[in-house]
C-alpha cells in the first residue's frame, strides 16, 4: 500500500536509536524527507547516513530539547531546509524509578521537562508550520503505563505519559478543523539492542522468560518495527479519519478497557 508520504517532511525527535530511529526508517522507506534530532552528535549523524540510504534527504540537528529554545530552532531549521512540515513525531523521554515518597522536586522537574514540556514546545512550534503547509499529523509516543497503573516506583513516569495522552486528545479537538490530526501511540514492552528490556534479558534471562510468560500474551517482546509501522500509518494521509486516538502496540500486554 502506498501511504502517500513521498516527498512529505517529518520531524522525529530522539531518532538516533531505539523506537525513534525505527520510526524515522519507517517514514524514510515511504519516501518522507526527515529532520531528526538527538543529544549525541556522532550517533545522530550515523543514523542520518543510514536513513539517507532510503533515497531521502535528512537534516540532522544535535539538540537538547529540554532547552527552552531548542524546539523553535528545530522547526525553523526544518522549514528553512524543506519549506514545509507535514509530520511531527514526539518521541524523546526517560524514567526515574523510585517510591513516590522518595521523589524530589528535582526529580519531577527533570522528568516533566524531558517527558512533557519538550513535547509541548515542539508541538507549539510545529503548529504554525503545519498551518502554512495546509495540515499535518502529530504523534506522541507515550506508553501503556499512561493508560493504566505502571506499578510501584513509576509515579513520575505514569504521570508524564498520562499527561501526553490527555493533552493530545484536547489538541486533536482544537486542531481538527485545520487539517492537523493529533494521536498518541502507547507501546508496551519493546526490546531493542541497548534498550532497558534488552539489558534486563541479558542480566536475568530466566526472570525475563517468566515475565514474558506472565505478562505478554503474544509470547514475546515487541519490536521497534512494530511500533514504527503504526506511527508511519498514523502520519500518513491513509489515516485521515484517525485523530484524538491513543493506540496500544503491546501484544495484548495492557489491561485497560479504554
Amino acid at each position: 500500500m502506498d501511504l502517500g508520504l513521498r516527498d512529505r517532511v517529518a520531524i522525529v525527535t530522539g531518532a538516533s536509536r531505539g523506537i525513534g530511529n525505527g520510526i524515522a526508517h519507517g517514514l524514510a522507506a515511504e519516501g518522507c524527507h526527515l529532520a531528526i534530532c538527538a543529544r549525541g552528535a556522532e550517533a545522530l549523524e550515523d543514523a542520518a547516513e543510514a536513513l539517507r540510504a532510503h533515497g531521502v534527504e535528512v537534516l540532522a540537528l544535535p539538540l537538547d530539547l529540554t532547552e527552552p529554545d531548542a524546539a523553535q530552532t528545530l522547526v525553523e531549521a526544518t522549514m528553512t531546509r524543506f519549506g514545509r512540515l507535514d509530520v511531527l513525531v514526539n518521541n524523546i523521554g526517560g524514567n526515574r524509578r523510585k517510591p513516590f515518597a522518595e521523589t524530589t522536586e528535582e526529580d519531577w522537574d527533570e522528568l516533566l521537562n524531558l517527558n512533557v514540556r519538550s513535547h509541548f514546545r515542539c508541538t507549539r512550534a510545529a503548529i504554525p508550520a503545519m498551518r502554512a503547509t495546509g495540515g499535518g499529523s502529530i504523534v506522541f509516543i507515550t506508553s501503556i503505563f499512561g493508560r493504566e497503573a505502571g506499578g510501584p516506583g513509576l509515579s513520575i513516569y505514569n504521570t508524564t505519559k498520562s499527561a501526553l495522552i490527555s493533552a493530545a486528545k484536547i489538541m486533536a479537538l482544537e486542531l481538527a478543523g485545520e487539517g492537523i490530526r493529533v494521536n498518541s501511540v502507547a507501546p508496551g514492552s519493546i526490546r531493542f539492542p541497548g534498550g532497558s528490556w534488552d539489558r534486563r534479558v541479558q542480566q536475568d534471562p530466566e526472570g525475563m522468560e517468566a515475565f514474558v510468560a506472565q505478562h505478554l500474551p503474544i509470547g514475546r517482546f515487541g519490536t521497534v518495527e512494530e511500533v514504527a509501522n503504526l506511527v508511519t500509518f498514523l502520519a500518513s494521509p491513509r489515516a485521515s479519519l484517525i485523530t484524538g486516538a491513543c493506540i496500544n502496540v503491546d501484544g495484548g500486554q495492557s489491561k485497560s478497557l479504554i
